[in-house]
């Protein structure tokens, strides 16, 4: 799960998600966030997304930002964008053996309206723009998608 800076979309987008894994221990998927700026590196997610992912009992006040680094294009098998901005900026840096693997995180949510999670962070309701609605929506589609498929278990740094 891939936003700006990684304290309001992804690491919602990643608690709704490993939320649903938690239902499914037969299942080994790791699931981790980051952003493609190095704004708030070491920071947890903003206290409106904590909030907001914890009224839906999604608990991520634990994750903490870092950056997309070079080696996460060889250990994930998808890396989901919130927008198209953060999916250009991750193509420019992807090796082309490993640009497959980039795709809009509502590519997974095909009912949705749109196909970009907004930037609520200036909007004063930095938590709604993955913690549920839209992103909660793909996080389910992509937990449907990649069900039974063998990827390893989640990263112990970010539980």
């Amino acid at each position: 799960m891939v936003c700006m800076g990684n304290i309001c979309r992804s690491p919602s987008a990643e608690g709704v998600l490993r939320a649903r894994l938690a239902a499914a221990p037969d299942l080994t998927i790791e699931v981790d966030s980051a952003g493609t700026h190095a704004y708030h590196l070491g920071d947890p997610p903003d206290p409106r997304a904590i909030e907001h992912a914890g009224r839906r009992g999604v608990a991520i006040g634990a994750l903490r930002a870092r950056q997309v680094a070079a080696e996460d294009f060889n250990r994930f098998d998808l890396l989901l964008a919130m927008d198209r901005d953060n999916l250009t900026r991750l193509q420019t840096c992807c090796p082309a053996d490993q640009a497959h693997k980039l795709k809009l995180l509502l590519d997974y949510a095909p009912r949705a309206s749109v196909r970009e999670v907004p930037d609520p962070y200036y909007s004063g309701a930095a938590g709604g723009g993955a913690g549920g609605g839209r992103g909660g929506r793909a996080g389910v589609g992509v937990f449907d998608g990649v069900r039974g498929r063998g990827l390893a278990r989640p990263h112990p740094r970010r539980g």
